[in-house]
């Protein structure tokens, strides 16, 4: 990734409150809200080229459309405290979202150039905040970029989305529900990010590679992620006897049987479990894993969302894709639109859509893995890659 340097002006942040009256009250976040891996702070960010209003300054316009949008979702605008048996709740105070403005002395086409607009992005960081915290960066060819910092315990990538993208409708909580506790990732050190990037003729090679009873039926994703979940599992060498599974984040939301009243943005997503052995996913064909992707997300029923028992190999995807694609703040939709870095547990990746430079958009993978891990994993991904647009060379294919 280029170096790229530049100043930047930041005024002090300010706190945003509710542009109308709100509740002064007391919510407990459901069981769901309030499991330890959601305890923190979940960054994303959108980049926007800018000119068409070209009167308006957009920190001004986004700060007051989200004093506004802080009425109907004033739970945001409250803050999070611990109780007994350390259960989280919201005290909703209406003390506000902090709000900064920032004059970057780059232009987007810097930025595209030396990051690709994908993650992860350098000069992110952001001090810890309340609840919300949103940043607008205007740049000097009059693009934009905003930045989200919301603690996951209050939302998940559609609860964000609904939110940014004003749906405005009052916030109720679903029936609580226990679940097992996630057990912490592996212990690793020296880890390092990276995105993986794939073409739409790269995932239309490896359909080509899937049985015809499942060419036509599987889709990009379960294609893709098959894939990458082997090159993976390769990568980890774990053993062959080794329990593994693909955890794949889905919103059920729509699953009218559990009653989920609409307009409801806190997490409402559940781990769709994909298992098998490493050895059998490694000796497997690509069919085999795509079966097993299908399987899993054609288990969203009611009965589906209960309690399990999760693995320490588990490698869990979520799929953000069409989380902030529509945040238009009326400048259109942005460049880039999702998660600033990978996602910070080891097992864990965000999938994204992204475009290069001809504007032909493509699918992205995040990663995070221990340096040597991560050499062996884009390996795998290389080998794979060659061997859907070269003629095989025996011995030096990627099976699949």
């Amino acid at each position: 990734m280029a170096v790229l340097t530049f100043a930047v002006r930041r005024r002090d942040p300010v706190l945003v409150g509710p542009a109308g009256p709100t509740p002064r009250e007391t919510k407990r976040l459901s069981n769901i809200d309030d499991m330890e891996v959601l305890r923190r702070h979940m960054p994303s960010v959108c980049f926007y080229r800018g000119g068409s209003r070209v009167d308006d300054d957009p920190a001004a316009v986004i700060r007051r459309a989200f004093g506004e949008a802080l009425v109907p979702y004033y739970p945001l605008a409250g803050r999070l405290r611990e109780v007994e048996g350390r259960r989280l709740v919201v005290d909703c105070t209406g003390e506000g979202v902090l709000f900064v403005e920032v004059d970057a002395d780059v232009r987007l086409a810097e930025l595209e150039a030396a990051t690709g607009l994908r993650p992860p992005f350098p000069c992110m960081d952001h001090q810890a905040t309340p609840l919300l915290l949103v940043q607008v960066t205007r740049l000097l060819c009059g693009g934009f970029v905003v930045a989200f910092r919301i603690n996951h315990v209050m939302c998940d990538a559609a609860g964000v989305s609904q939110f940014v993208s004003a749906i405005l409708e009052a916030r109720s909580q679903p029936k609580a529900r226990d679940y097992d506790a996630v057990p912490p990732p592996p212990s690793f050190s020296n880890m390092v990010q990276q995105t993986f990037t794939f073409s739409p003729a790269d995932v239309a090679a490896l359909k080509k590679r899937l049985p015809p009873h499942l060419r036509d039926k599987a889709m990009a994703f379960d294609v893709l992620m098959a894939a990458v979940w082997r090159a993976r599992t390769a990568a980890l060498e774990l053993p062959p006897g080794k329990d593994v599974g693909l955890a794949l984040m889905a919103n059920f939301r729509g699953l009218s049987e559990l009653g989920i009243p609409a307009g409801y943005y806190g997490n409402a997503c559940i781990a769709l479990m994909a298992q098998t052995t490493a050895g059998a996913l490694r000796g497997g064909s690509l069919g085999d894993e795509v079966a097993l992707v299908r399987e899993a997300k054609a288990a969203m029923t009611a009965e589906h969302v209960r309690p399990r028992s999760a693995l320490a190999d588990d490698y869990f995807v979520s799929d953000t894709r069409h989380a902030f694609q529509r945040a238009d703040f009326g400048w259109d939709e942005p460049v880039y639109a999702g998660p600033v870095a990978t996602h910070p547990l080891v097992r864990a990746s965000f999938l994204l859509t992204v475009r290069n430079a001809d504007g032909e958009e493509g699918l992205a993978v995040t990663m995070v893995l221990p340096q040597l891990v991560m050499d062996r994993f884009a390996s795998q991904i290389e080998m794979l890659l060659t061997s859907l647009v070269a003629p095989a060379v025996r011995g030096t294919k990627a099976r699949l």
